[in-house]
This record gives structure tokens, sequence and C-alpha cells, in this order.
């Protein structure tokens, strides 16, 4: 019912980069980005003042566990509650805790145990704030107008990357983490009052209708949806096999992989910017076209193509090359990447997303990270090679999955 809903009654007419509800959105998500990069240098930072680097790297991996443990709750808070007003509870609770550690910081050294805690307490958040972002576009634009979202949100993450990590090295520099912290909260809290403005679409009663069930039943309920949905069902394998194939090689092989060839640290860096830039493009052309024909082909090619060239970046015969092969992987994987996405907001009826959400995002952040030390202790013991081929077949697979399913291979975006 939802999903016919949205299709007959779309939001607004004009093209989300000129939608001011649209726009006040991404400036929002963009701010509360930028703000996430500064917090993640600072807490970095703070850790490695303060403990030593075993402690810092548990202090830094303390937000996993709760993110993993709770994101399949968290699509059901999205999903009862709506994904506007947890956004704005999460960016408010993300907001007081690292201003509170700001805080702390500037006048006492209080050791690793604050540091620790806004580590948890910001993974709890994560496991509400992802699925909500995840399921808000479709309530603030037109269905026809969710790719275009999809590529404008990739652009933002792009620009919180490239611009928070330097913010966060200026705040070091000038104040340390105290000045760190300070920074990225008022960042974060900017975000606050731009989401409050932002106006959403509430969902037609019978949808709305699960909010009187239990929340197990509620989960139960959003599991079996997926897996009976003839798209969303094998997508969400082919998103699974996407970030387990990818994630190793692309944190932890290419630091091997250019310490292996002697490329250096600044060798590394351009084969990462390379990944980047890629992706960048990749997000540009959704957000600027706003569509692409034959999307579950166009995904499934890509993927394809996408994973032999990440098993061909571990053979190429010096930095310029793989910079090269970075760019295209980036480019390829930010494409299908951004069409498997728009795919899932399409596809998914308004009342599911949270939870649809949820179970594509629980891979990449909380599964998908474990394999950078299997990745790290294989590449050890075989080389990197090998290592970067079977994440290649990994990803690969996934091109399979949608080429072998026939809805998913003749799945379109709407117009």
């Amino acid at each position: 019912m939802s999903t016919t809903a949205l299709r007959r009654a779309p939001l607004r007419d004009a093209p989300a980069h000129r939608d001011g509800n649209v726009l006040r959105w991404l400036a929002a998500y963009t701010s509360s980005m930028i703000g996430d990069s500064v917090y993640y240098v600072a807490l970095s930072w703070a850790a490695v003042q303060t403990g030593t680097p075993s402690q810092a790297g548990m202090v830094m991996a303390a937000s996993a566990v709760p993110r993993t443990l709770l994101m399949l709750g968290g699509g059901v808070i999205a999903d009862r509650f709506g994904p506007r007003k947890v956004v704005i509870g999460s960016d408010a609770v993300r907001c007081a805790a690292v201003l509170a550690v700001a805080a702390l910081l500037f006048v006492t050294s209080p050791g690793l145990w604050p540091l620790a805690l806004l580590a948890v307490v910001f993974g709890t958040v994560d496991a509400v704030f992802m699925p909500a972002v995840g399921a808000l576009p479709p309530r603030i634009t037109g269905r026809d107008q969710l790719a275009r979202v999809q590529g404008m949100r990739g652009l933002a993450i792009r620009f919180g990357y490239v611009v928070g990590a330097p913010l966060g090295g200026l705040g070091v520099a000038l104040g340390g983490g105290a000045a760190a912290f300070g920074l990225a909260g008022l960042l974060i809290a900017v975000s606050v009052p731009l989401l409050v403005s932002v106006r959403v679409r509430e969902l037609p009663p019978d949808d709305a209708a699960g909010a009187r069930n239990t929340a197990w039943r509620d989960l139960c309920d959003g599991l079996r949806y997926i897996r009976r949905h003839r798209v969303l069902a094998p997508l969400t394998v082919v998103c699974a096999l996407g970030d387990l194939g990818f994630v190793g090689p692309l944190n932890v092989g290419v630091t091997l992989l250019a310490d292996e060839r002697g490329w250096g640290a600044s060798g590394m860096g351009l084969v990462i910017a390379g990944f980047g830039t890629g992706a960048g493009a990749a997000s540009l052309l959704l957000a600027v076209r706003g569509r692409l024909p034959h999307a579950g082909h166009v995904a499934g090619y890509a993927v394809l193509a996408g994973s032999v060239a990440i098993g061909a970046l571990a053979y190429v015969p010096d930095v310029v090359a793989a910079v090269g092969v970075a760019l295209l992987i980036g480019l390829l994987a930010g494409l299908s990447g951004t069409l498997c996405g728009a795919l899932l907001q399409t596809q998914a009826d308004a009342a599911y997303l949270g939870r649809v959400t949820s179970v594509s995002s629980i891979v990449s952040l909380g599964i998908a990270p474990l394999t950078m030390p299997l990745s790290a202790a294989a590449i050890d013991a075989w080389g990197t090679g090998p290592v970067f081929v079977v994440s290649a077949a990994v990803c690969g697979l996934g091109g399979v999955v949608v080429l072998c399913v026939p809805a998913l291979r003749r799945a379109e975006l709407p117009r």
C-alpha cells in the first residue's frame, strides 16, 4: 500500500537539487558528517595521547560492539517513531556527549574512561541514527528523486571526509583534544535546527499501524518482509558480498600493498584518493542525472567489472597505474553502491525502510570491518595477490547474484 501511495502522491514536483526541503536535509546531513569526521580525529588523537597504542585501538573499536548488536533494533525504532524524530534525537545526544567530553578535557585530564564511554555512546546512537538516515529520504521527496538524493548523499559523505579530517587536525593543533571535540559538537549541533525545519510526509494509517505491535513482532515482521521480497532479499545479499569483499582490501590491503611495493605513505595516499575521486564521480553522476535506465543490469555489470579491477590492483607495475585502477574501482563501486542504495529505497515500503536499512547496514558497519585483521593476516601468510583475488571473487559473486535473479536484474528506478 505504501509504495503505491508514494507513487500516486509525490511529495514535490521540483527536482531534489532544487527543492529547499531536500537541501535543508542535505545541509544538516553534511554538517553532521563533517562533525563525525572531526570527532574521529579528536578521539584518535586524545586516545593516543592518553594511553598506549593498544589501549587507543580498543577505544577506537569500542563503538563497533553496540552498533552491531543494536542495529536491528535501531531499524525498529526508526520505523516506529519516524526517521526525522530519531535523527534529531540522535544528533542531539551525540552533540551533548561530545561537548561534555570537550568540557571535561578542558578542565582536567581524566584518562581513557570518558573517551571509551563516548565511543560506546556514539556506537549505541549510531545503531538508531543510521537506519533512520536511510529511511528519511522517501519522506521528504518523491520516489522519482530518490536516486538523485542518493547521489547527493554520497557527495556529502565524500565532502565530510575531505573537509572533516583537516578541520579536526586544525582543532587539535590550536587547542588540543578539547578544542577538536568542541568543534565536532558544534558541527553536529548545526544539523539539529536544520532537521527541525525539514517537512516530512506521514505514513498512511495502515502503514503506521505497526506502532501498535510489540518491538519484537515489528523486528520479525521486517525480517520476514525482506526475506519474501523478490528484489530486496537478493539485493541485501549483494550488498553484503560487496562489503565483505571490498572493506579489507580498501582499508588494510592498500596500506600493505604500498609498503610491499615501496610506494610509501604518499603513494598510499594517492591510491586512496583515487578511490575517493572515483566514488565521488559516481555520486555526482547520479546527483546530476537523477536516474540511470536499466538500474539492475548496470549495477550487476558494474559489480563484476569492479571486482576484476580489485583483483588487478595487486598486480599493477607502479603507483601511477595503481592510482588509475583505484580510480576505476571507486567509480564502479560507487556506481553500483549508489544504485543498490537507490533500489533499496525505491523497492521497500516506507513503513519498513528503517528495518531494511538496518539489515543492509549491519554487514557494512558491523561484520565487514572484522575482515580487516583477517585480510592483514592472510596477506602476511600468502601475499597481496591471492588475497586481492579472493576479495575480488567475493565481490564478483554479488554481480552474479544480480544477473541471475530476474526480478533484481530487471529492476528499474522510478521515472
